[in-house]
């Protein structure tokens, strides 16, 4: 029998380097230069030149990189672990070349090292986070945060917005439009009749309106739409027993109300190898589920599960759609 995959192609990954003096770059080199990786995809790197050949030397062995130039600061410029606005242009300026190449089919998919938000903000760029710049360069209006490890998903109703302004913002057309986004997410994982988990916004998920009123005018409305529509969820259920395994073992994904909700008890338990995804963008992006870590930059003893985890996903779905236009 022929093998109907043999003669696709490895996808192309667009890795961006981060924010120079984080340990992006360290993290970047050391997976494009993996040999494991490397037999799976084919690894671009996007920043500066000078910073990721440096890197290469400090951390993997002075190999080789495929390096598309996003930038012009020079590695004796850095200073690890500082927050400066020279360090955030070099980050920005990788994840709008990165993202432009793969929306013309240069790459097949972006995956992005993590930046820091204060560092861009000071070059007096507006910046909330990958997400809504990735969304805003694909003029996606409908799109969605989603953290992953294996079966556990998590997308977000609402993401990088302070506290006070939540509960305004949690409407039952958002709602319904992130469990749709998740749905087809797991859907082209393979999985079938996909199960989906919805949280509450309120302690006890509002103790029938008693703790709130979010979950009765607004959360169980949105499921009652989602069943209507074939989408099979249950909830809205308090957070503070959402993610204890006995329950995380009967869904496939959950629906979080806010950042913190499902980042902190997502965090706890696949800190190192999380991988997180746009969902509802024309092209595929993942990344890191985790921050510059200035702490330990430049050391060289920075995790790469997370990175490697996100890069493996990213070519897994580019592979399926490869795979789909071939035949």
């Amino acid at each position: 029998m022929v093998n109907s995959t043999a003669n696709i192609r490895k996808p192309r990954i667009a890795l961006t380097m981060g924010d120079p003096a984080g340990i992006g770059p360290e993290l970047a080199v050391k997976a494009a230069t993996d040999a494991k990786l490397a037999g799976k995809m084919d690894i671009i790197l996007y920043g500066s030149p000078d910073i990721l050949k440096a890197a290469s030397v400090k951390f993997a062995k002075n190999k080789s990189l495929k390096i598309v130039p996003a930038g012009s600061l020079k590695f004796n410029q850095v200073m690890p672990g500082q927050i400066s606005k020279e360090c955030g242009l070099e980050a920005y300026n990788a994840v709008i070349k990165a993202t432009k190449d793969t929306l013309e089919g240069k790459t097949d998919a972006i995956v992005t090292a993590p930046v820091c938000k204060a560092s861009i903000n000071m070059t007096g760029i507006p910046f909330t986070g990958h997400t809504e710049l990735i969304a805003g360069l694909c003029k996606t209006a409908n799109f969605a945060m989603m953290q992953s490890s294996g079966r556990l998903r998590v997308a977000f109703v609402t993401t990088h917005i302070p506290v006070s302004k939540i509960s305004r913002a949690i409407t039952r057309k958002r709602v319904v439009e992130v469990a749709v986004l998740l749905r087809d997410a797991i859907l082209q994982e393979g999985v079938r009749n996909p199960l989906i988990a919805i949280a509450g916004l309120n302690p006890h998920a509002g103790e029938n309106g008693f703790m709130g009123d979010e979950e009765m005018k607004i959360i169980i409305p949105a499921m009652e739409t989602l069943r209507k529509m074939g989408i099979s969820v249950k909830g809205p259920y308090p957070s503070d027993t959402l993610f204890i395994r006995r329950t995380l073992s009967q869904f496939d994904g959950i629906v979080s109300m806010y950042h913190d909700q499902g980042h902190i008890p997502f965090k706890m338990i696949a800190f190192d190898k999380g991988v997180n995804s746009t969902l509802g963008l024309p092209i595929i992006r993942t990344s890191v589920d985790h921050g510059t870590a200035f702490e330990i930059a430049w050391k060289g003893i920075a995790d790469t599960g997370s990175l490697f985890a996100a890069l493996i996903l990213a070519a897994r779905r580019a592979k399926n759609i490869l795979q789909d236009f071939r035949t």
